[in-house]
């Protein structure tokens, strides 16, 4: 049966590349490819010479049933401009369609900006979102900002340059002076991995260029209240002058967030 390959190209170094995908590059019958002139640049410099059609965002519907056609015929690839097809790239309603024809959908790893960027940035791994595109307009971009201020894991985004001063301006106005990194170029000559606080990167980037991804911190949780010197002495005070434990310890712990059941182990210890 005919497959579909979903391959990961470089995002920049033509040398981001894995052997697995130059074989199923020269293997398959046809490439569907977000821009054939860019892709026709990857081919030739392996010496490919596979053919190609466009499939991109604004035709991806209009050339969906030509691309389920071919596929009938023999096993096609799907690659985008950059990294992998499907990640805020066309693809996804393609391997949508194919999986509702039966026919199997095999990913070929490789490049992506994401996780580089992420792993790149110096912050932390272990959890993150991925939001894609940020909103062109300053509303839509300040909602889905305020939708994610309480997110604990650090967070992926795309940025033009054209509009990163206004997107790193709206950060800093939703999120707080957060850590950030802001990588540029990726795997290309100009690569820049700005690393610091949003108010930084909006001094550091007065003239900026290139394709920007920017990594930045989750909300970090406050301070646990800690039991102090200081607290204790107050409940001292307290106690000495005649409040109950019930009022005292009411009132220390809506002054300072401490628990009741903790302040009830020192007033006992006052004792």
């Amino acid at each position: 049966m005919p497959t579909l390959y979903i391959v990961a190209t470089p995002i920049g170094n033509l040398e981001d590349i894995s052997l697995r995908a130059l074989r199923v590059l020269r293997e398959v019958k046809l490439i569907a490819a977000e821009d054939t002139r860019r892709t026709k640049r990857l081919l030739a410099n392996y010496d490919i010479k596979t053919p190609m059609t466009s499939y991109h965002e604004h035709n991806k519907w209009s050339k969906l049933g030509y691309i389920l056609d071919c596929l009938e015929d023999g096993d096609m690839a799907l690659v985008s401009n950059a990294g992998m097809p499907g990640m805020s790239d066309p693809g996804y309603e393609l391997i949508t369609a194919v999986h509702q024809r039966g026919i199997p959908v095999v990913p070929i790893p490789g490049p992506s900006v994401v996780i580089t960027a992420l792993v790149v940035s110096g912050l932390p791994t272990s959890r993150f979102i991925y939001l894609g595109f940020l909103p062109k307009k300053a509303g839509s971009r300040r909602r889905l900002l305020e939708s994610v201020a309480g997110e604990p894991g650090t967070m992926v985004a795309f940025e033009a340059p054209h509009r990163l001063l206004a997107a790193l301006k709206d950060l800093l106005l939703v999120l707080g002076d957060r850590k950030m990194a802001a990588c540029r170029e990726l795997t290309k000559i100009h690569e820049e991995v700005f690393r610091g606080t949003m108010s930084r990167a909006i001094e550091h980037f007065t003239e900026p260029r290139g394709e920007f991804t920017l990594v930045i911190e989750g909300k970090v949780g406050e301070d646990k209240p800690s039991l102090t010197e200081d607290i204790e002495k107050q409940l001292h005070r307290m106690r000495l002058s005649g409040v109950t434990a019930r009022e005292a310890i009411a009132k220390v712990a809506g002054e300072t967030g401490l628990s009741k059941k903790e302040l009830y182990r020192a007033w006992l210890r006052l004792s």
